[in-house]
């Protein structure tokens, strides 16, 4: 029996018309007869949420393994080429125990995709002036292709000086102001590996991102503002953005104004490192959200710690089309993308025009 779109196109055109034209011509009408319409042909299907009882949950996990997996692949096909493993070494000052548990995180992945790496602890007491010192001697050492030193430092040391201290080139955090600087003139560089794990998140899910409205909640230089550079700059450039449009909020951004922004936006991304900042009705119906925030707040229940993100979880995931959990959403992305940045350092230090375009 003929369904009513059927009947609709009966009506509307003539028998010899396209398929193509056919869906184009009945979706006015259809659309007033608040009925959906399958894709047209040759489209991609796209999430319909208002037909999903809840948010898809992007698994940063399951990602975050396809992720190693290609890095493990390349680092088997360098090394069976003839050149050195990829090495990765780590910086730790303090008994801070969130930075040891990332560290610990980062050199497990690296033995898993088949880096070497090492660990160098320092106490809390060294002197800026040492810290330096030893970032020298690592930035000379042929061995190290990938340098890292874990943030935060204490409080006698300037972050901004060490990071700058680390040789581009090796500067796997993607935070030296070359890098930096390279990256918002949408140039090759070493990406910050949490912004570049949220735009991997983004790309490998297949969200839209050409002609979207996004809200970045957060400016950190390390997080937000590398965010909101890759999601809206140029698609056509040396290092593709997203060709969005996108807002920056920050913590003197009153939530009712975030509400105005979010309630609009096609994509939120919370990294404010403020617990649920992001609310189910700040949140318009299909829109992806992804949450970076990470923060150990004490469970009401068990009155132990535990990790939640920026976004009200259970509320949001009623009315977004993508939602990223905390635990297990970005996290594990910022770690895999760390592993592609050091491989990409240890073939950097191999083919010098690329060194010298990097550090230019």
């Amino acid at each position: 029996m003929a369904t009513a779109s059927m009947l609709c196109l009966l009506r509307r055109l003539p028998a010899q018309a396209s398929p193509s034209a056919a869906w184009a011509s009945c979706a006015h009408c259809c659309r007033r007869q608040k009925r959906l319409l399958p894709p047209p042909p040759g489209a991609r299907r796209v999430h319909l949420s208002a037909h999903r009882d809840e948010a898809v949950v992007i698994s940063g996990r399951k990602l975050a393994r396809q992720i190693r997996q290609e890095a493990r692949h390349e680092v088997e096909q360098w090394v069976a080429a003839g050149n050195r493993r990829p090495h990765l070494s780590v910086v730790l000052v303090g008994e801070n125990p969130a930075s040891h548990s990332y560290v610990l995180n980062k050199t497990k992945a690296a033995a898993d995709v088949g880096i070497s790496s090492e660990t160098i602890l320092k106490p809390s007491s060294i002197t800026e002036e040492e810290l330096l010192d030893l970032i020298t001697r690592l930035n000379g050492d042929a061995k190290v292709d990938g340098l890292l030193v874990q943030l935060p430092l204490p409080e006698h040391i300037d972050e901004r000086k060490v990071c700058n201290a680390v040789n581009p080139e090796k500067d796997v955090d993607g935070f030296h102001v070359v890098n930096v600087g390279r990256m918002c003139l949408d140039q090759y560089s070493m990406l910050p590996a949490t912004p570049w794990g949220v735009w991997e998140i983004i790309k490998r899910t297949g969200i839209p991102t050409l002609g979207k409205n996004v809200v970045v909640a957060g400016r950190s230089k390390n997080v937000g503002m590398p965010i909101a550079m890759l999601l809206h700059t140029d698609g056509r450039h040396e290092r593709p953005g997203g060709d969005a449009t996108v807002t920056i909020s920050h913590r003197y951004t009153p939530k009712e104004q975030l509400k105005k922004h979010t309630i609009l936006a096609d994509i939120v991304v919370a990294a404010a490192g403020i617990p649920n900042l992001i609310t189910a009705d700040m949140i318009k119906e299909g829109a992806a959200v992804i949450d970076v925030g990470i923060n150990r707040v004490q469970d009401p229940v068990t009155a132990k710690p535990r990790l939640v993100g920026d976004v009200d979880f259970e509320g949001v995931k009623q009315k977004a089309s993508f939602i990223t959990p905390v635990p297990g959403g970005v996290g594990p992305m910022t770690v895999a993308m760390l592993m592609k940045n050091t491989i990409i350092a240890a073939k950097k230090m191999l083919r010098a025009p690329e060194v010298a375009a990097l550090s230019a």
